[in-house]
């Protein structure tokens, strides 16, 4: 089968994490891949290239023009499956891939499209999905909010959890102390400004503990400030944007978002299958997974004593840390792995409604 992925870029991130790994897995398994993205090629482009996948950059450009690049570039590919991830790319390629001859054209929503809705930019990613054959949501929490927008066509939309290739084993980065981690951007939406104000609360408690962000963003100088103005230099570390995460997960104690919206992130689904508990904020499909598979804490947005609250529980009871990283491991491979990511894709791109 030939598919086609289409993303807005391939930098770093959950989604492109994601796609990356899809389309490796589906290479594996005999089919020709290969991905358009319209914006720049980035770190994750860099390394399907050198691995031998076909990757385009089409180069931003307005509406019209990117739509005749994309008739142009599917009609040379001419996929049977074309793959579209996210609003832009959808907006951008689902029509054309249908006037390009595509057999199924799919669009995946990888946040949790939570109210209150952009309007404008709902009715026309509407619109758009009108060309595909199913709308996929990554969580439940995101299906539903798909199917509140008004004009959604509710029977295309359907769950497909995100998957990820498990943490391979790994040498533990060098620690002392409790340490809670995170991975990801350091974003506004990641709200870690909480974490932080958490983190230095149950210090209190708890003057062991260490906090290690992973990642990158332009919240990393007000995040700084915020931690040299609580005191707590010595037990943060900022690491950076790391493509080898495996060190940190295989070190850490327990695995940390304080998101303010949240659809299901890779890293969530990593920690767990390195059997981390979690604490995460009551939001979106990680409060879903982390509440359904009963392997973590969920405290309310943005209530930093409710984090520390429960990162102090969290440290102090080894026995609900054992029994959180049991019922981790169990989700994970029943419902998170990539294989049954992909399996859940490929049914829907044998089954077009067309």
């Amino acid at each position: 089968m030939k598919i086609v992925h289409i993303v807005y870029s391939l930098e770093m991130g959950g989604a492109e994490i994601l796609v990356a790994q899809l389309c490796r897995l589906q290479r594996s398994h005999g089919h020709d891949v290969s991905v358009i993205a319209y914006s720049n090629l980035g770190t994750l482009g860099e390394s399907l290239v050198s691995e031998g996948f076909t990757v385009k950059v089409l180069g931003e450009a307005p509406l019209a023009k990117t739509f005749l690049r994309f008739i142009g570039e599917l009609r040379r590919l001419r996929p049977e499956v074309v793959h579209c991830h996210n609003t832009a790319p959808t907006l951008q390629a689902a029509i054309p891939a249908r006037l390009a001859g595509a057999k199924c054209v799919l669009s995946t929503r990888h946040s949790l499209v939570a109210p209150p809705y952009d309007m404008k930019e709902e009715k026309a990613f509407n619109f758009a999905a009108r060309f595909c054959d199913w709308v996929v949501g990554i969580c439940d929490a995101t299906c539903e909010n798909l199917r509140g927008v008004p004009g959604a066509r509710k029977d295309r939309i359907v769950r497909v959890y995100n998957g990820v290739d498990p943490v391979e084993p790994a040498e533990a980065v060098a620690k002392d102390g409790f340490t809670l981690l995170f991975v990801g951007r350091l974003a506004p939406v990641k709200n870690l400004s909480t974490l932080v104000r958490a983190t230095a609360i149950a210090l209190k408690q708890r003057p062991d503990l260490k906090l290690w962000l992973v990642g990158h963003g332009h919240e990393r100088d007000a995040l700084e400030a915020l931690v040299n103005e609580l005191g707590i230099a010595e037990s943060v570390t900022f690491w950076g944007e790391r493509l080898d995460v495996a060190g940190f997960f295989a070190a850490a104690d327990v695995y940390c978002m304080s998101s303010v919206s949240e659809g299901l992130p890779m890293s969530l689904l990593q920690a767990m299958s390195m059997r981390l508990p979690a604490i995460v904020t009551n939001v979106g499909g990680m409060a879903e997974v982390v509440r359904n598979a009963e392997c973590g804490l969920t405290p309310p947005v943005g209530d930093a004593e409710a984090m520390a609250e429960a990162i102090v529980q969290m440290a102090g009871d080894d026995a609900m840390r054992s029994r959180f990283a049991t019922n981790a491991q169990a989700a994970y491979d029943e419902h998170f792995t990539l294989d049954r990511m992909d399996q859940a894709y490929m049914d829907l791109y044998l089954r077009p409604r067309r």
